[in-house]
């Protein structure tokens, strides 16, 4: 694809300082982008775009002179990413329901739908319009799957289970899969019948081999917009909120109630019925053991407000020089005794 600076600029509602006529035929970062390149640069890294071989750069409005031609935006990194779509190559995805894939009784299809080979669409589930599904996806019985929604291979979404708009649920996840409820009597675990279902609202994204369990009883929830990375497991009769970032490796326990636009950094890890206040962020690693406030910024184990936490690991760094400290002063206190 080739778009000149003026183009690209229109698309993004940015403004072209230098040659508009230039033409970009492909986006790339700082450290590979090639002569034909556009990049984009915020701080710390607007002197390395200086010295970078990109064609062009898009910056933001405040920044000053430049030596290469730039396009000045609001938001360079949400702008360079509305950009990365216009420059995606586009996937021959075809309108059709494969022969090979197995279609249940009573499934209704809507418009415009694909079903690739081998997958399987079982008894009494709710297609949409525009829908697609890739191969050796299992859609289970009763589950709707709301329009414009990808489902892609190995993902398995089992019975009475219900996804929104626009979702992408990426290879090999599994949603519906069976609360962790056991009880145990005499040493022996009987299991608890997990008879809820799972709610993925409009405009989630599921990373690939997420495990998200139905709910003992009632719904486990996941929040409109919220995107959830690769290897996350998310336990029965959570409720997660609106526009959550919910980072790889993470494990949210069950019936934890997440607030919305809350971030959990990678490995963070919650016990199980508490409530996490809106508008947070945890650090990675980080282990969230009681209830928290909202607008909480906390890291460590167990999860503390982050400024006491780096506190902490600055302390820490001093402890070996400290135990030679205290040592020495031992040392000086027994001599001191001694010589009463």
């Amino acid at each position: 694809m080739r778009k000149t600076l003026t183009e690209i600029a229109a698309f993004v509602g940015g403004e072209v300082v230098g040659d508009g006529n230039l033409e970009i035929v492909g986006l790339e970062s700082i450290e590979g982008a090639g002569e034909n390149d556009l990049i984009f640069a915020v701080e710390p890294h607007i002197e390395e775009a200086k010295d970078s071989k990109a064609a062009a750069v898009m910056l933001g409005r405040h920044i000053g002179e430049f030596p290469k031609p730039t396009i000045r935006v609001d938001d360079p990194r949400a702008s360079f990413a509305k950009l990365l779509d216009m420059f995606a190559p586009r996937l021959n995805v075809p309108t059709e329901i494969s022969d090979k894939a197995y279609i249940g009784k009573n499934v209704t299809i809507g418009k415009d739908v694909t079903i690739y080979p081998l997958a399987m669409i079982d008894d009494n589930a709710i297609i949409g319009d525009r829908v697609v599904i890739y191969p050796h996806a299992y859609i289970g019985q009763y589950t709707e799957i709301e329009s414009d929604s990808v489902i892609y291979p190995s993902v398995v979404i089992r019975e009475y289970t219900h996804i929104g708009k626009r979702c992408v649920i990426h290879n090999g996840a599994s949603i519906g899969a069976d609360g962790f409820g056991f009880t145990t009597a005499e040493g022996v675990h009987t299991k608890v019948p997990q008879i809820g279902n799972i709610i993925i609202e409009d405009d989630v994204e599921i990373g690939a081999n997420v495990g998200i369990d139905r709910a003992a009883m009632g719904s486990t929830v996941i929040g409109k917009g919220t995107k959830i990375d690769n290897l996350v497991h998310i336990g029965h009769n959570c409720k997660i909120g609106a526009n959550c970032l919910i980072v790889a490796q993470t494990g949210i326990s069950g019936s934890t109630v997440v607030g919305d636009n809350v971030t959990f950094g990678g490995q963070t890890g919650t016990v199980g019925h508490i409530k996490i206040g809106g508008n947070s962020t945890f650090a990675a690693r980080s282990g969230i053991t009681n209830d928290t406030p909202e607008n909480y910024f906390a890291a460590g184990f167990p999860a503390q407000p982050h400024a006491s936490w780096l506190r902490l690991k600055a302390s820490l760094n001093h402890v070996p020089e400290m135990r030679k400290e205290l040592k020495r002063l031992a040392k000086v206190v027994e001599e001191l005794i001694k010589g009463k």
